[in-house]
């Protein structure tokens, strides 16, 4: 626990120094909320589209962050890799499960932090523009986004191991994109019908959103939460044991 514990905290500090991480997991999420509002004020009522009211336009920005996260926990893992420095610490008494803990850690303590700035940017928009957005239902979307963030973070995990520092990112750009889209981010998928409304529906992206939408509009129903819940959860368990065995056949290969 304690080579874990060190690894994690080695992990946070390398971000903590990079600026660019402030730039995206934080103040990134905030902006887009910001302007993504000043795109709805200029929506006629009567169209109907609801998907950038504050309260559908949290969580879409709050599971965007996350994707963020995943680029770079990708970036760390690349990087460390092709440095060198995993190569010199596998000669150490620490385990491959110490390895992943270590990264997974930290980033979950950046997801979380990340959220509660996110939440709180649209808490405040919510008192400028009047809307009654429930505090409550973004407390609670703290919690339930952990599942999420785990996800992109074993994707994240995924993508660091099998790929240098030059073509992890752009794996990862590639999620961020399709999210914006089949993720229902900032795309009514929620309402997409034929061809698209099928795709939307067939991946996780688009229930991470719908669980967080969920949570801060307080709708606990089967179809809206419970059912996007668990699809959630059993594709972050599911990708965060295939990181795991990837990362350990990897660390055998580098020994070998």
């Amino acid at each position: 626990m304690n080579k874990t514990v060190s690894f994690a905290k080695r992990n946070l500090m390398e971000m903590s120094r990079d600026a660019l991480s402030y730039i995206f997991c934080v103040a990134f999420p905030v902006v887009m909320l910001i302007i993504m509002s000043l795109v709805n004020s200029t929506i006629p009522k009567e169209s109907g589209n609801t998907v950038f009211q504050i309260d559908s336009l949290a969580g879409g920005v709050a599971v965007f962050g996350q994707s963020f996260i995943m680029l770079f926990t990708a970036l760390q893992v690349a990087t460390d890799r092709g440095s060198s420095f995993l190569i010199r610490l596998y000669a150490s008494p620490m385990k491959s499960r110490n390895f992943t803990n270590g990264y997974i850690l930290p980033m979950l303590v950046i997801a979380l932090i990340q959220g509660v700035i996110t939440h709180i940017a649209a808490y405040i928009i919510s008192l400028i523009v009047g809307y009654d957005l429930n505090p409550l239902g973004l407390l609670l979307a703290l919690v339930t986004a952990l599942p999420s963030a785990v996800f992109f973070i074993a994707l994240g995990l995924i993508f660091g191991t099998l790929f240098n520092e030059k073509s992890a990112p752009g794996m990862c750009s590639v999620i961020i994109s399709l999210g914006s889209f089949l993720g229902g981010f900032f795309f009514d998928a929620e309402h997409a019908t034929g061809a698209m409304g099928i795709i939307c529906r067939s991946q996780p992206l688009y229930y991470c959103t719908k669980t967080v939408r969920s949570t801060i509009k307080m709708d606990f129903s089967w179809d809206a939460f419970g059912l996007p819940m668990l699809i959630v959860c059993g594709s972050a368990m599911v990708l965060i044991v295939l990181a795991i065995v990837l990362f350990k056949r990897k660390m055998h290969a580098d020994l070998a």
